[in-house]
């Protein structure tokens, strides 16, 4: 079983490069590229939507939503053109990594903490007076 999952990991990050790679090739469709350029950049972005130090759903996202965005953006791009990128990816080690999507959800956070903060000033300064 172990074998398994470790091939299933295997091809789930060729399968992120792969689609990388598509989303910057002219043939495939404008709508495979948008929705291909989100999900490599959420999957190759070193910050994650939901921190992995945040019990059970910390992984909820590594284990869902990466994949299932991959086979979604898979059923978009045409075949051939995958099956070409999914070569080039298996001849590659090196994995790109989206610094564009680690800004976002960098700003995505401060966003949220300034906010969780606004919300939560008026009831700390009544407890703390």
């Amino acid at each position: 079983m172990l074998a398994t999952v470790k091939a299933w990991a295997r091809r789930l990050k060729r399968d992120v490069h792969a689609v990388y790679l598509a989303a910057h090739d002219p043939r495939t469709p404008w709508h495979a590229r948008v929705v291909a350029i989100l999900i490599a950049a959420y999957a190759l972005s070193p910050i994650d939507l939901i921190p992995d130090f945040i019990p059970v759903l910390g992984y909820l996202d590594d284990l869902l939503i990466v994949p299932l965005g991959i086979l979604l953006v898979i059923r978009l791009i045409p075949a051939d053109v995958l099956e070409e990128h999914r070569a080039t990816a298996e001849g590659r080690a090196d994995r790109p990594v989206s610094y564009v999507a680690a800004t976002f959800m960098i700003a995505l956070w401060i966003v949220a903490a300034v906010a969780l903060y606004w919300w939560l000033e008026p009831l700390l300064l009544d407890w703390l007076w």
